[in-house]
């Protein structure tokens, strides 16, 4: 928060006296920027005060210029009418975008821009909404972390270690090199410019890869494992900074070193001490039987971990990750994450807007050639370098292609890298205006990335061999079943379990595997063509039953089946019953709303509980399903 400029921000720094003859170019250094406040004086934002590394306060507004101190605080009806501003804007731009098939993110960033200093006005303290933002990408870290079980984590460390620190080394290098050459910096600015815009945003990235249900698939966790290790850099990159400004900041040798063990004493106490008495410390909580105090206490775990981990010079977000990793084996996690989720998606959205609430555009028109060429030469390099060494580290070509859009942006640690970057005086403050430009404007650029790499990707796709057919399997098989998980399984173990001969086909080998051990007709491949179908025995098939997760697969694999194989009858699992109904009017013969099912099972059992005749119950379901259930939907909701 803004405050009188301390006499002595550091050891052996006076802040300079304000008057006529301080520019732009005269803030200090150990400052992130000065302010200026009409004649009255002058205020400055500080540095944190903790030993290392120093994390820098962002002006709330960019450039890095002077910009009018808003006094005094708003008041309560001011506050409250902000509030509303923004949850209206959030609501408004979360539903248009969407329905453009957009994403919310680009909406949220629309509307930012648009409430922003620069855009309207309304909002008068943009940096407040970023602070409390902030807690969104801490909560996702921690809800992923949650998901992810440590003995998973070790299996990734060749991700980690090697793909993140390859990403990361060289990208940065390539950045910086270029910085060198086409802009008016010194070699020590133009490599924190490379390695800051050789990061890539955990928040965009992560929630975009998690709206399409792709942080599973092995391109996803490729994508995580070099956001981690980006994560893991942030110590290293804050104090490279002093040291290639050559300043009185820079840190001695020793006091690095022992940055270093705290780093190591910190995470270590918080493993070892999360192992001994987190499980005894949930349970007591739990033993309450209140709701509250249950959300209370994991609030307090993500907010008191991540705080011990701001302590020794890491982020947040990356003690919040590591406090859900610590609840990944623990009977609780489900519990607590349901508690959680609410959380994050509040907050993520004020951090989008928050971005947006960052770009000045009258000084991002004025500089537009400059902005749009780095913009593109960046997006570009990182796109070209990901997708290259993602396919050195196993990936195909759709993958690695899906990999480097989706991680071309750069992120939101650059913000805080090149405020301090300015404070060391490496360049000047025009040009960190300008690359808080790129940032913003590249993680705009991210939902339009990630449909890109949706669109590229099927024509990249390495051809799948079309699945040999054994001298056993040469027998009609009358049902094809498309994706052998959860679903896909209990089709063909019911089918199996009453005599009928059935074969399946998925694009996970490990489902694959896991079917043939146990004697089923489970063969690689993509169901979406029509190659493999008819090798598999579409053509004298009595029925294509699809069970795929994705409703955007499920849907093309429907297209092609009826295109190629017009007298082959088809199911389809749906969601719910809008994807139901689109579903068949693609031409499926059968589409199962999962959630209507176990409704109706559900409320059939309930009915026979309460002394129902159960004829009455089961003549009510059949007719529901050969209606579609048109009927009870309807009664239930006259929209629908």
């Amino acid at each position: 928060m803004p405050g009188p400029c301390p006499p002595a921000a550091r050891p052996g720094h006076r802040p300079p006296t304000p008057d006529k003859t301080t520019t732009n170019a005269g803030i200090p250094s150990g400052y992130s920027s000065l302010r200026e406040r009409g004649e009255t004086g002058w205020r400055c934002y500080a540095p944190r005060a903790r030993a290392f590394p120093p994390t820098y306060h962002l002006a709330p507004a960019f450039p890095f210029g002077f910009s009018p101190v808003k006094e005094p605080p708003m008041g309560h009806d001011t506050a409250l009418i902000e509030i509303l501003t923004l949850l209206t804007a959030a609501i408004a731009a979360a539903t248009v975008f969407t329905r453009l098939r957009l994403g919310p993110i680009l909406g949220y960033l629309v509307a930012g821009v648009i409430l922003g200093p620069s855009g309207a006005g309304v909002i008068t303290e943009p940096e407040l909404v970023a602070q409390v933002g902030h807690f969104g990408v801490v909560f996702l870290l921690f809800l992923i972390g949650i998901e992810l079980k440590p003995s998973r984590l070790w299996v990734m460390r060749r991700l980690v270690f090697g793909l993140g620190t390859a990403q990361v080394g060289l990208t940065g290098a390539v950045l910086g090199g270029l910085a060198f050459v086409a802009l008016p910096v010194a070699w020590e600015g133009a490599l924190v410019v490379g390695l800051g815009l050789a990061l890539s945003s955990t928040a965009f990235s992560l929630q975009i890869m998690a709206e399409r249900n792709q942080l599973a698939s092995h391109w996803g966790r490729a994508a995580f494992s070099v956001l981690l290790l980006q994560d893991l850099a942030v110590v290293p990159l804050l104090a490279l900074v002093p040291l290639l400004a050559h300043s009185a900041a820079a840190m001695p040798a020793g006091e690095i070193v022992g940055a270093i063990a705290r780093t190591i004493a910190v995470v270590g106490g918080v493993i070892v001490g999360g192992r001994v008495i987190l499980g005894p410390l949930l349970k007591l909580v739990a033993a309450n039987q209140s709701a509250e105090v249950f959300t209370g206490f994991a609030l307090l775990l993500v907010l008191g971990v991540g705080w011990l981990m701001e302590t020794v010079g890491l982020s947040m977000a990356l003690g919040a990750f590591l406090a859900g990793l610590l609840l990944a084996d623990s009977e609780y996690r489900h519990q607590v994450e349901l508690d959680l989720q609410p959380f994050r998606g509040l907050l993520l959205g004020l951090f989008f807007m928050s971005v947006g609430m960052e770009l000045d555009l009258g000084a991002l028109l004025r500089t537009l050639p400059l902005v749009g060429a780095i913009l593109a030469g960046v997006l570009a390099i990182k796109a070209l370098m990901l997708g290259a060494l993602g396919r050195l580290w196993g990936l195909d070509r759709a993958e690695a292609a899906r990999l480097g859009l989706v991680l071309a942006q750069a992120g939101e640690f650059g913000f805080v890298l090149f405020a301090f970057a300015i404070a060391q005086g490496l360049f000047s403050p025009s040009l960190g205006a300008t690359l808080v430009s790129v940032i913003a404007l590249s993680m705009a650029c991210t939902p339009l990335l990630a449909l890109a790499g949706d669109l590229l990707a099927p024509r990249l796709k390495t051809p799948v061999p079309v699945p040999a057919l054994t001298p056993d399997d040469t027998a009609a098989a009358p049902v094809l079943i498309a994706g052998f998980g959860r679903v896909g399984e209990t089709v063909a173990r019911f089918l199996v379990h009453v005599g009928v001969p059935c074969r399946a086909i998925d694009l996970n080998p490990d489902n694959v595997q896991r079917g043939r051990r146990d004697g089923l007709k489970v063969y690689y491949g993509d169901a979406s063509r029509p190659e493999i179908l008819r090798a598999l025995g579409a053509d004298s098939a009595r029925l294509l039953v699809i069970t795929l997760d994705t409703a955007a697969v499920a849907e093309r694999t429907v297209q092609s089946a009826r295109r190629h194989f017009p007298h082959l009858p088809v199911h389809v699992r749906a969601r719910d019953r809008a994807t139901s109904a689109h579903l068949l009017g693609l031409g499926a013969a059968l589409a199962v709303p999962e959630t209507l099912e176990s409704s109706l099972r559900l409320g059939a059992e309930a009915a026979k509980a309460g002394a129902a005749n159960p004829e009455d119950v089961t003549k009510l379901l059949r007719d529901l399903r050969q209606n579609n259930y048109r009927g009870l939907v309807q009664e239930l909701d006259p929209l629908a």
